[in-house]
């Protein structure tokens, strides 16, 4: 396995854990204060979104390259 797969599998599964974390957000119902300031609970829908699509992208790259295309 070269460098470059490797890199792409750990992207994917550091995605796919923010990912996860983003869906507990929203079933659990966590608030997530910064600075004082309140984070929108509607904001963890569409980073979900986007952090599943990257890992599971990123994962198919790996898979790709590891074929040799």
């Amino acid at each position: 396995m070269n460098s470059r797969i490797a890199g792409l599998r750990v992207a994917s599964a550091f995605f796919a854990l923010v990912c996860v974390l983003h869906v507990l957000r929203l079933l659990f119902a966590t608030e997530i204060v910064i600075a004082g300031r309140h984070l929108p609970m509607w904001l963890s829908a569409p980073a979900a979104l986007i952090t599943g699509a990257l890992s599971y992208w990123f994962c198919r790259l790996s898979s790709t390259e590891h074929q040799g295309g």
